[in-house]
């Protein structure tokens, strides 16, 4: 999505994070229900994912989104409550 257009809060919640898929041309990001990614070699992320808990192209979509809506530099969602806590205690804890 252009940054350089003012979109409103609407515009936004139904397009930020969703581009068009290079190889289908689906305008609404498929959900992604995968354990694991194949890996290109030891290290070697394919499209920067390897297990679904760790990210997937659909929590990418809805991180951008969120941070399109409020404003931020990066929104970050969780595959469970804990995994959210977790992060939060680390982050203050410091």
């Amino acid at each position: 999505m252009d940054k350089d257009v003012h979109q409103g809060f609407e515009t936004l919640a139904i397009h930020a994070g969703q581009e068009p898929d290079p190889v289908t041309g689906a305008v609404v990001p498929p959900i992604h229900q995968v354990s694991t990614y194949k890996q290109d070699g030891i290290g070697g992320l394919r499209g920067g994912y390897e297990y679904s808990r760790s990210g997937n192209p659909t929590r990418t979509a809805l991180e951008v989104c969120l941070a399109e809506l409020e404003g931020g530099a990066r929104g970050l969602a969780f595959a469970s409550g804990l995994a959210a806590e977790d992060t939060l205690l680390r982050a203050v804890c410091r």
